[in-house]
């Protein structure tokens, strides 16, 4: 049970550097370019692992890394980045917190992973309370935003129950590094052939693709994907509620927003349906269990202490 709560630690690395994301597209990267966005953060961050690995594709792998690449990165990158030029973040971080649902019954069917009641109701609580954080006042919504965020949200979760499903045929750093570098080479023609030439970056726009690239792509997609291989996709999925809780608490320390008391309850409501799926809550409540059933409850407790009583004053 200890070594699964480090593992759930590890996995919380991946949302939490996710949750930076929406931040620093709209502050530092240039709007227009989501497919060279995309390309620029996927294949430098699949390089970089690659030469960390020192492990090329073999076999049934060329073609898996070539589909989850196109799934998990390459699609979803761009969705993502169209969905933050275009939607609020409350909303794209909204229709993302909806993941773990889906992520659990494509699990269920994929994987025969059942659903526990932990979890769904972890992610009922959780939902509830990315709403209450992050709706707190009327905004436009982009129909097309909201298309890009939705397509972004269900491929990713099949795509990370599949790379699940596949993950004990080899290590996590190469899967990563493959999948990664196979998402840039698939969108590379698109974005040049859609958006033209790459767009021309500042400094300031150079870092934040580095940020992307380095702690938002390469570290956090190897801490993801660690998770699935050890925890439920049940688990990962609900971790992955730290997403908003980043982008809210961001709000608050880098552009000093106050929290109102809708926002503090629905942060403590996320962090209750994050608890609720981990190890930890399944452990209590197996204890709780064996308790109640091992302790005499109500009148069968009095009448075995009167019987004791008597056998004592006999």
């Amino acid at each position: 049970m200890e070594v699964n709560f480090r593992w759930a630690l590890v996995t919380a690395m991946a949302p939490i550097a996710w949750g930076t994301t929406y931040f620093v597209t709209h502050q530092f990267l240039p709007p227009g370019y989501p497919l060279y966005g995309a390309v620029i953060r996927a294949l430098p961050a699949g390089l970089l692992l690659l030469l960390i690995g020192r492990k090329l594709p073999r076999g049934a792998w060329w073609w898996k890394s070539l589909l989850l690449g196109t799934i998990n990165m390459s699609a979803f990158f761009a969705l993502v980045y169209l969905a933050a030029q275009l939607l609020p973040t409350s909303v794209a971080s909204t229709i993302m917190a909806t993941s773990p649902v889906v992520m659990m019954l494509l699990a269920w069917s994929l994987l025969s992973e059942h659903p526990k009641v932990l979890h769904l109701a972890g992610a009922g609580i959780g939902i509830a309370g990315v709403c209450l954080m992050l709706f707190t006042g009327a905004a436009a919504v982009d129909p097309l935003g909201v298309l890009a965020s939705v397509a972004a949200m269900v491929m990713s979760s099949f795509g990370f129950v599949l790379a699940k499903r596949w993950s004990a045929e080899v290590d996590v750093l190469s899967s990563t590094s493959w999948q990664l570098i196979a998402g840039g080479v698939v969108l590379l023609p698109f974005a040049v052939a859609l958006e033209g030439s790459p767009p021309s970056l500042d400094g300031p726009e150079i870092l934040g693709f580095g940020y992307l690239s380095v702690i938002a792509t390469a570290l956090a997609f190897v801490a993801w994907f660690a998770g699935l291989r050890h925890l439920s996709a049940g688990t990962v999925g609900l971790v992955g509620l730290l997403n908003p809780v980043t982008g809210v608490l961001l709000g608050t320390t880098i552009a000093g927003e106050v929290l109102t008391a809708q926002q503090f309850c629905g942060l403590a409501l996320t962090l209750v349906g994050i608890l609720l799926g981990q190890p930890v809550a399944a452990r209590l409540v197996a204890i709780g269990r064996r308790r109640g059933r091992a302790r005499p409850a109500g009148p069968a407790r009095r009448r075995a202490f009167r019987e004791v009583s008597r056998s004592r004053r006999s």
